[in-house]
């Protein structure tokens, strides 16, 4: 008898911990669509007037864009000049109703004024890589209400030495670029080859695909959230050092099969693939150049490694809105609809909310969800819904 309780013990526990979201809402229908088709979406920032603001990397251009007119107006313009951009990457807010710009392809970050004239610089690599000496980037995955930004240290990034399997979350002052370790995260697994000599040397770091990774956010107070993907629970690491940690999470892993697989990386090529970095070093000297869409995945799923299921959640930004509510989108089965979790400053999941398949969280206004959504030839366009209260 006391075998068949454990048994009976141990199937009560399997069935808990994979037992299925309950309660999930759609997040309804858009209650505007902008029209026109975009390359690239990273994120988007709500001006006091109603409108975006949209960096394209792929297209090149920064838009205003206003929904509920269906039009948009480029601002700025291509080239390397104090009141242009080569690659504009990503906006984000900044005090006084002014906004970041992150330009990928002239290696700077620019501060626009509340008018949207440029305004002062600073560089994208804040220190340059070499033995035993981690390359630092101010690429920012968030900024709080003081205008510091929050970035990833690039540890896997030095010249030498053993992968990391974790990476230190960074604030970075734009007052004076000094640097403070706020927090840390787990890395999915990597490979790196080199290639050529001391003088010419290549290297090439490679992740291993759905090898599970810690996503992580910034709330505008400076407190960190942190999805921990072990046992799914999450983590606020507010600015004084105190932790709130939330309970874990049930979920059931996604066995991986073709479609998931062929699913990963469509999606990684459509959302704009990655940042690629390259670092040329010439009789001491170093330079640097960034670009959205080089080094993104192989389209041959059969190059890569894979584990056996789906880590629960996506990997990188955590996009929090102004509830304070990180949201934490899901894995699921290929052509499943697109599932985020809500969770609020206690770590508690609160909601569970989905929208059609493919569809991803880019940003918030006060009362808006924005959301972009894909075509058939993986163009990106910009959807805006009610916040859910």
């Amino acid at each position: 008898m006391m075998k068949h309780a454990q048994l009976f013990l141990r199937l009560v526990l399997l069935a808990m911990l994979s037992a299925p979201v309950s309660g999930q809402e759609s997040l309804g229908q858009p209650s505007a669509v902008f029209p026109e088709d975009f390359g690239s979406i990273q994120t988007v920032r709500e001006l006091p007037d109603g409108r975006v603001l949209v960096a394209d990397p792929l297209s090149k251009v920064l838009f205003a864009v206003d929904l509920d007119a269906g039009i948009r107006t480029q601002v700025g313009a291509e080239g390397q000049g104090p009141e242009e951009y080569l690659q504009p990457d990503a906006v984000w807010p900044l005090p006084g109703d002014s906004t970041l710009l992150v330009d990928l392809g002239n290696g700077r970050l620019v501060a626009l004024g509340p008018d949207l004239s440029f305004g002062p610089t600073m560089p994208l690599a804040l220190s340059e890589p070499g033995p035993g000496r981690p390359l630092v980037l101010a690429l920012p995955q968030g900024v709080d209400r003081d205008g510091n930004l929050y970035a990833r240290a690039m540890g896997g990034m030095s010249m030498g030495g053993e992968l990391p399997d974790s990476a230190d979350i960074l604030r970075i002052s734009r007052a004076d670029r000094s640097e403070a370790v706020m927090g840390s995260f787990r890395l999915q697994g990597r490979t790196r080859t080199t290639e050529g000599g001391a003088s010419d040397q290549r290297v090439s770091i490679d992740v291993i695909p759905l090898s599970g990774e810690d996503a992580w956010g910034i709330a505008q107070d400076g407190s960190i959230v942190v999805a921990r993907v072990g046992d799914y629970h999450l983590e606020w690491l507010a600015p004084d050092g105190t932790v709130a940690r939330g309970p874990a999470t049930p979920f059931s892993p996604v066995p991986l099969g073709t479609a998931e697989k062929e699913e990963y990386v469509a999606e990684s090529a459509r959302s704009g693939g990655g940042i690629g970095i390259g670092i040329q070093m010439d009789n001491g000297q170093v330079s640097m150049t960034f670009a959205r869409g080089a080094g993104g995945p192989d389209r041959e799923i059969d190059r890569y490694e894979w584990p056996e299921v789906k880590p629960a959640f996506y990997q990188g930004r955590l996009p929090i809105d102004g509830l304070d509510r990180a949201w934490v989108r899901r894995h699921v089965d290929a052509g499943e609809p697109s599932t985020y979790d809500l969770f609020d400053r206690s770590g508690e999941r609160v909601a569970t909310f989905t929208l059609d398949h493919g569809k991803r969280v880019v940003g918030f206004g006060p009362t808006a969800v924005y959301v972009v959504a894909y075509d058939e030839f993986d163009l990106n366009y910009l959807e805006r819904y009610d916040l859910p209260m």
